[in-house]
């Protein structure tokens, strides 16, 4: 090869590597275990959208819903081991990060500003702390959700209401015992069995989410939904530390503070969807406010039940508890 077309190469070259670079950013692969159309791929469009408009033509975010990139445990192991590289996940870190559970305790909180209360506190470092122990990063805790009770028997409005009535619950232990202590007869079913279940008077009534409520149709073999919150879980967006590590520094950090800073728009989401559910479902079924502190206080023994601190451990509920201002 010439002079002339050695050099002519080497410039073509060197001109086209800095556009090479733009044109193959760092691919952020993201997975889920819901649907498309699910309030997950809801908030991991948008952080899609922060991120490419923070950093343009740097990270080429690509999210999979439905376990698209296999089973949530197991990207949840791949975190760790570097062959996954993020996931928004929610009850399947339980058995990545025992500390997790403590979402399990009842009547933790009473609206979605403590959940956040909670996430700024001690006790929302110790729960990041379980992570990074598993080799990934907890970058935020975004919103799920409250669950409600719907039955079809009376409204309930103190734990007094629940005596006697037969209350589906997942196959949870944490869920049997606290419908249990709460004077309900706390019947597990699969979710598939519930609307049947409820129709033919196997059950009086069951918890999940007021979404559930609308989109199973629940309404139609229910007569009233108590807004009880008992439960909050929320989803926990996950980076893997091997994935992190290979990024660079300022790259890294800033894909972390999207997703903090998304944190707040997620709740406020979830407030607004629960306000619209609600009023679609106004004219299907009563609907009526419960007496929390109540609840709260009757939860109370659960609080030192083994079934709940053996998994959350006892440091984390007196974590929990102080963050909280629960006695």
């Amino acid at each position: 090869m010439n002079t002339f077309l050695r050099f002519t190469l080497a410039s073509t070259l060197g001109m086209a590597l800095p556009q090479m670079a733009l044109a193959n950013p760092t691919v952020l692969q993201i997975n889920s275990s819901l649907p498309d159309g699910s309030f997950a791929h809801v908030f991991l469009t948008e952080y899609e959208q922060r991120v490419e408009a923070a950093l343009p033509d740097q990270v080429d975010v690509q999210i999979f819903m439905g376990n698209t990139l296999g089973s949530e445990e197991d990207v949840l192991q791949g975190l760790g081991f570097g062959t996954h590289h993020a996931s928004l996940s929610a009850s399947a870190v339980v058995q990545i990060n025992p500390r997790a559970a403590i979402f399990d305790l009842p009547y933790l909180f009473a609206d979605r500003a403590a959940v956040q209360t909670f996430a700024a506190s001690p006790a929302g470092d110790m729960l990041a702390e379980g992570f990074a122990g598993n080799g990934m990063r907890l970058a935020a805790l975004w919103d799920n959700g409250f669950r409600v009770i719907t039955n079809s028997v009376r409204p309930i409005v103190t734990p007094e209401d629940l005596v006697g009535l037969k209350i589906r619950t997942p196959t949870s232990r944490q869920r049997v015992e606290m419908f249990n202590t709460l004077g309900a007869n706390a019947t597990p079913l699969s979710f598939g069995e519930v609307y049947s279940a409820l129709d033919q008077g196997v059950v009086d009534g069951q918890e999940n989410p007021a979404q559930i409520t609308e989109s199973a149709r629940l309404y139609e073999v229910q007569d009233y939904m108590s807004m009880s919150n008992h439960v909050y879980l929320p989803t926990f967006l996950l980076f893997g530390e091997p994935f992190l590590a290979g990024l660079d520094p300022e790259v890294s950090a800033e894909l972390l503070t999207i997703a903090a800073d998304m944190a707040g728009w997620t709740f406020d989401w979830g407030d607004a969807t629960d306000e619209t559910v609600v009023a679609e479902l106004a004219d299907k079924i009563a609907i009526n406010a419960i007496d929390f502190p109540a609840f709260q206080a009757a939860a109370l023994p659960l609080y030192d039940s083994p079934t709940f601190v053996d998994t959350a451990g006892a440091d984390m509920v007196t974590a929990t508890k102080a963050a909280l201002g629960i006695e």
